[in-house]
């Protein structure tokens, strides 16, 4: 694609647009620093009566770090709700299995998050204690995470389910 088709790939509100707002010149500038890093390629495209444009692919390099990066589950919650969903918005490419990995391995992740806020707010002042509210707020935002991802591992089976019900 060239810059302007991944601007308004990354930017369709069926899609990415939902979650992510990216400005062009960012995306132009994000573009160079990838192809400096030898993570995407640009070649020139002549066109007849139009300016060339400049059309990018991923580099094996490239490949290799997407599918890594998209396979490893977001170390942060405050990263669940823009890099996750991308994640998330991505794998659907590679099909069920892949997201459905994907999701068991974020559960597995937040499931370590709760149970260390819930030593930590254990280890506090005490109930009421300005600490001890923080860590129940984390712990209660790490809990809207889990219920979502299940409802996100819920809503992939019975979309597969389906899927499958209508091959046959």
């Amino acid at each position: 694609m060239h810059g302007y088709e991944i601007h308004q790939y990354i930017c369709s509100l069926g899609g990415l647009g939902l979650v992510w707002h990216v400005k062009q010149s960012h995306l132009y500038a994000m573009s160079d620093k990838l192809e400096a890093e030898g993570q995407i390629a640009g070649q020139q495209q002549v066109q007849d009566t139009r300016p060339p444009r400049r059309m990018f692919h991923l580099t094996p390099t490239g490949r290799k770090s997407f599918r890594d990066w998209l396979r490893r589950p977001v170390a942060h919650g405050r990263d669940v709700r823009l890099e996750f969903m991308a994640k998330l918005f991505f794998v659907q490419l590679e099909g069920a299995e892949s997201v459905t990995r994907l999701i068991k391995s974020q559960q597995l992740e937040c499931t370590q998050w709760h149970t260390n806020l819930l030593s930590q707010a254990q280890a506090t002042g005490g109930r009421g204690s300005y600490e001890w509210l923080v860590y129940r707020f984390r712990i209660g935002q790490v809990q809207a995470m889990m219920n979502w991802l299940d409802l996100c591992a819920k809503a992939r089976s019975e979309l597969v389910a389906k899927s499958r019900s209508d091959d046959a």
